[in-house]
């Protein structure tokens, strides 16, 4: 007789086992596409390798997918990697993942981080089209937009443009990331970013090492309306247009080109404002120390008009000397307008009425020599006695004297 009781406990125990790994199965989390998991290299063939994931299905790594990360990339079997679930299941039941999609993972949060850190990347330019350049950034493709490239020519037309950025693949190139799009599969980078900091960093060094009155060799790196800018090793200081030359200069390029290797004096660092000023005059004679050996009140003098004001005009003396004639001293009556009379880059005569060397002024009059003025002189004279007898208005003062006034450090342009 069979006994009721031992086969409906071994019932309730095959039910009980059951239900465990029942339980069990749904315990363990199923991985869903998008997921990073680590398995274990069981085979490799020519179809692909064979991934044990912990799991009751294999994973399949596709050969095409092993080849994306080229032939730098080795796989053993037996050695532990990371791989994306790209199928849970395929048509054949199989779950498909991806080494090269799970390498690109690490990169993006690789430049995430890189990103958040502003650390820089330093890689090489592996292609170019019309809109800037491309960088692999590990399994990805960074792009550097062409606005983003440093020394690309202005004004380029898109054939020129094309053509520059295509030179520059194959050289290596520093980089930050700017932007990371994971969705939109965007990593941008940026060689300007990645210079402005360089360029920062050498500055502070150069910053630390320069003193005042110090000279130092540099070269032009850049001429701008207000001065020349001076690269001295790595980083660039500002040679304001009034310590150019001792005598007025209307634009640097009047004296300096791109690329002119030159001493330069330092004149004022800021290291607050992280702002370098230099100067070139200061390693010329002051033509100023000179003036009482040459010049004496009374003295005829020959000199150029270097511009014209409304109050006057400046006149270029040797050796290098500003002096002004004031609108009063160019003809009785004073001319309301001197640009009527005189023009820039005429030659003309006049008597040194005032010298003061200490306060660099020199004070010119021409009202009682001989000059070949504008024609307009006769018709201002030809107007005045149609008019009547007109008095001449008294100045303030016989003579105004020009002065060089140094550009205050707050207000000099920065230089980068």
């Amino acid at each position: 007789m069979v006994d009721s009781t031992h086969v409906h406990t071994d019932s309730v125990d095959a039910d009980m086992d059951f239900l465990t790994l029942l339980e069990e199965s749904f315990a363990v989390e199923q991985p869903v596409r998008g997921d990073i998991v680590t398995g274990v290299i069981l085979s490799i063939d020519s179809m692909g390798m064979l991934v044990d994931l912990g799991m009751k299905r294999d994973g399949v790594v596709p050969r095409n997918d092993m080849e994306k990360l080229g032939d730098e990339a080795t796989f053993t079997v037996g050695a532990e990697i990371p791989v994306m679930i790209v199928r849970t299941e395929d048509e054949d039941g199989n779950m498909i993942v991806s080494v090269a999609q799970a390498k690109q993972n690490e990169d993006w949060l690789r430049a995430e981080d890189m990103m958040n850190s502003e650390d820089m990347f330093d890689g090489a330019i592996a292609d170019a089209n019309r809109g800037g350049l491309i960088v692999p950034f590990g399994n990805l493709r960074g792009f550097v937009p062409a606005s983003h490239v440093v020394d690309l020519p202005r004004g380029l037309s898109e054939e020129e443009r094309k053509t520059h950025l295509a030179d520059m693949i194959g050289k290596p190139i520093s980089v930050k990331v700017i932007e990371v799009n994971r969705r939109r599969r965007r990593l941008v980078l940026s060689q300007r970013e990645a210079q402005r900091e360089i360029r920062d960093a050498r500055k502070d060094s150069l910053l630390e090492n320069l003193t005042e009155g110090e000279i130092r060799r540099g070269v032009v790196s850049g001429l701008r309306d207000f001065g020349a800018f001076v690269d001295l090793g790595g980083a660039d200081g500002l040679i304001h247009i009034s310590e150019l030359a001792w005598h007025r200069v209307k634009h640097p390029r009047e004296l300096l080109n791109v690329g002119d290797e030159i001493d330069v004096y330092v004149l004022r660092l800021d290291q607050e404002g992280r702002r370098i000023g230099l100067s070139l005059k200061r390693l010329q004679p002051n033509p100023w120390s000179q003036v009482d050996e040459m010049y004496h009140v009374g003295q005829m003098v020959d000199g150029v008009i270097s511009r014209v004001t409304q109050f006057g005009a400046f006149v270029s003396l040797d050796p290098g000397i500003e002096a002004l004639l004031h609108v009063s001293q160019i003809a009785d009556p004073a001319p309301e307008n001197p640009a009527e009379l005189l023009r820039e880059g005429q030659a003309i005569t006049a008597r040194i009425i005032s010298i003061e060397p200490h306060r660099q002024r020199l004070g010119l009059s021409i009202r009682d020599v001989d000059n070949d003025l504008l024609d307009t002189q006769d018709l201002l004279e030809s107007e005045d006695s149609q008019d009547g007898e007109i008095e001449p208005s008294e100045s303030e003062a016989d003579t105004v004297q020009s002065e060089v006034v140094e550009p205050v450090a707050e207000e000099e342009p920065i230089a980068e």
